[in-house]
């Protein structure tokens, strides 16, 4: 048997992609393709007061659209999709033509799950991993066009919606399957202008994170690695120039990085940052961004450390190593020095953006077990190594 040079590999749907400054402008005549009955999903306010939102709402009307308009406060839940869809059912909602989610990753999943909902009418809870039945989805989905306004999700091209319950029994869970990937994304960096630092800071390690655990994944091929790559280094580039002061490019290269990170994680999974990102979002009231950019250094400091000591040929230490040399900018770099470097860098990065530690969220040493019990999710089974449970628990007392 020969050797092969490319192992087999498969890339499943993404969306049709419209980026750039202004692309917004272009979201009426992507929308006319599909008919003139739309539904608006957004934020409670960012968008809809701003003057992006006026804008696009007089081109609608001068185009003679008309839609329903539902307001996304917070993570969205199971139990507010179902309400959304009774109600838009009951007031003629299986009549429309297209679902715009216009938001951040909260704005767009919700919108994503109401347009695969909105035609079948059942439950969400019917589709939801590992909460209810797990039914197969049927659809039909409503057609969907995805604007984020933040750069850090990359929903814009997933096939999952994620949704909480938050409390003392809650979780996050996705609804996925390919029907939901959007028909489009519409990336315009200039919505990104509104975002405040501490929103700039969480949403871009979100997207680093997504993009970092994509290229160490299990399932990472040579297609999502080349856009893993040209991600990383575009976060490398922008993100703390965009936090200290907005910029057209830092907002180019930061709205390029979060498309590129979704359509990564899409392909590939990710790892144990996310992993325990969901219990942790579950459980407590911390945003999903905050959970990536605290835990991201030292989540990575532990892959390797386990890597080094159990399984020195695993193919993630040289990516690790790649992308610390990258960072360098030292061709001669290599090995556990690069590594070393590229834990240094992210562990600045995280003082410099004044990412805030577990506790802030009133987490407690106690609450470690049940966190790391429900960490074992399918983003960890994606990992580059399987950490310990004991691994894993140290790196949230790191972070604590």
């Amino acid at each position: 048997m020969t050797a092969q040079a490319i192992a087999p590999f498969s890339i499943t749907r993404v969306p049709r992609i419209e980026f750039g400054s202004g692309a917004l402008n272009k979201l009426p005549g992507i929308a006319a393709h599909y008919g003139k009955n739309l539904l608006l999903v957004t934020g409670q306010r960012a968008f809809v007061e701003s003057e992006h939102g006026a804008r696009l709402f007089a081109a609608l009307r001068a185009d003679g659209f008309s839609w329903e308009h539902v307001k996304v406060a917070g993570e969205p839940s199971p139990q507010f999709v179902d309400v959304q869809v009774a109600a838009l059912r009951g007031n003629g909602g299986t009549t429309t033509d297209a679902v715009i989610g216009i938001g951040g990753g909260s704005a767009l999943d919700a919108a994503k799950a109401i347009a695969g909902l909105l035609r079948p009418g059942n439950s969400v809870l019917d589709h939801l991993e590992g909460v209810g039945p797990e039914l197969p989805y049927r659809g039909p989905a409503t057609p969907f066009i995805a604007v984020p306004t933040t750069a850090g999700t990359g929903s814009e091209a997933t096939k999952n919606a994620v949704l909480s319950q938050q409390g003392a029994d809650g979780y996050k869970k996705s609804f996925r399957d390919d029907a939901l990937v959007a028909e489009w994304a519409v990336v315009d960096p200039d919505l990104l202008a509104t975002c405040p630092p501490a929103l700039i800071a969480a949403d871009g390690m979100d997207a680093f994170t997504q993009l970092l655990e994509s290229f160490v994944s299990t399932r990472a091929n040579p297609v999502t690695d080349a856009l893993a790559r040209s991600g990383i280094m575009a976060v490398k580039d922008s993100l703390l120039a965009l936090h200290r002061e907005q910029s057209a490019e830092s907002r180019d290269r930061m709205a390029y990085a979060s498309l590129l990170s979704g359509i990564c994680l899409a392909q590939t999974g990710l790892g144990s940052v996310h992993g325990l990102a969901a219990p942790l979002g579950a459980f407590f009231p911390i945003p999903h961004g905050v959970v990536c950019g605290t835990l991201v250094a030292t989540a990575t400091a532990a892959n390797i450390a386990a890597m080094e000591a159990r399984e020195p040929d695993n193919p993630a230490l040289p990516k690790y190593a790649e992308i610390g040399r990258r960072f360098a900018m030292q061709k001669g770099l290599n090995g556990k020095e690069a590594r070393e470097y590229l834990v240094t860098t992210l562990r600045q990065w995280e003082a410099q953006l004044a990412l805030p530690r577990l506790s802030a969220y009133r987490l407690a040493s106690a609450d470690f077990s049940r966190i790391v019990a429900n960490a074992r999710g399918s983003s960890m089974k994606t990992n580059p190594i399987v950490l310990t449970d004991a691994e894993v628990t140290r790196i949230l007392e790191a972070r604590l």
